[in-house]
């Protein structure tokens, strides 16, 4: 039990940059329209005013700069077992880089599909606002940093704990967004 509760919190600290991505971003966007304004063949925004290229370029920035400071924080206190994960300071950087690209890639195409379906901007998407930017940023993760990946989120649990454990955490980081007027709905 002891060894799952390590693997397990191990998997979701080294997965912050995912999740520090899309506050980053909040904070960072609000200019230049990824779409430019652009509609779909559907007649709908293709993402609307909410994804821009300030909040995905400084969210992902920042998630990843996050990453860097937590695994160099990481690195001396865990000694070889973090080094093996990262295999060093480019490592690193291309885990963490990798984790928060595709996190608010995943973001994005979260609300491509809700746009599809009709789900306005600030609308419910249930799961479609959080398991979308999970499972991109692993994939990433895998295409880019496959040492990492392979040790950390192999494990039969690691990812089925992600998908569970990241809906009510993106909800309680929301509600503290919407308190401090960053986010225009709590959710």
């Amino acid at each position: 039990m002891a060894d799952y509760l390590s693997i397990g919190l191990s998997a979701f600290i080294l997965f912050i940059p995912a999740f520090a991505a899309n506050p980053a971003a909040v904070i960072t966007g609000g200019r230049y329209p990824i779409d430019l304004g652009r509609k779909f063949i559907d007649g709908r925004r293709i993402l609307g005013d909410g994804k821009t290229i300030s909040g995905y370029f400084g969210g992902a920035i920042l998630g990843g700069l996050i990453g860097l400071v937590l695994y160099g924080i990481l690195v001396p206190a865990r000694g070889t077992v973090l080094m093996d994960y990262t295999q060093g300071i480019v490592g690193a950087a291309v885990s963490s880089f990798s984790l928060s690209f595709g996190s608010l890639t995943g973001d994005v195409i979260g609300s491509f599909i809700k746009r599809r379906i009709g789900i306005e901007r600030g609308g419910k998407g249930f799961l479609l606002d959080q398991w979308p930017f999970v499972l991109v940023a692993l994939l990433l993760l895998f295409v880019f940093s496959r040492h990492f990946f392979s040790i950390v989120y192999m494990n039969f649990l690691a990812i089925p704990e992600l998908l569970i454990v990241t809906p009510p955490l993106h909800r309680a980081v929301n509600i503290i967004g919407y308190k401090m007027k960053k986010k225009d709905v709590p959710w």
